[in-house]
């Protein structure tokens, strides 16, 4: 079961939501509004050396969200 970020375009808060189910309605915790737009995730993963990089990622944290250095040769 994933969560999942949106944003409301009745009143633009940000939420996060858990879907249990494909196809499951969402609506917005504060208007209660149907018009809601999932957002695109990012997430880290902690290294052995216990440095937080981009999914995917061995360069060390540039702390620029996911490895924005592109030192692992993923875009920015």
């Amino acid at each position: 079961m994933p969560i999942y970020e949106y944003v409301c375009d009745a009143c633009r808060s940000k939420f996060e939501k858990l879907v249990r189910r494909w196809g499951e309605a969402v609506d917005c915790p504060g208007c209660g509004s149907a018009a809601v737009e999932k957002q695109l995730s990012t997430f880290a993963v902690a290294s052995s050396s216990g440095s937080s990089a981009g999914a995917g990622c061995d360069a060390p944290a540039c702390g620029q969200g996911a490895c924005g250095s592109g030192a692992c040769g993923l875009p920015n």
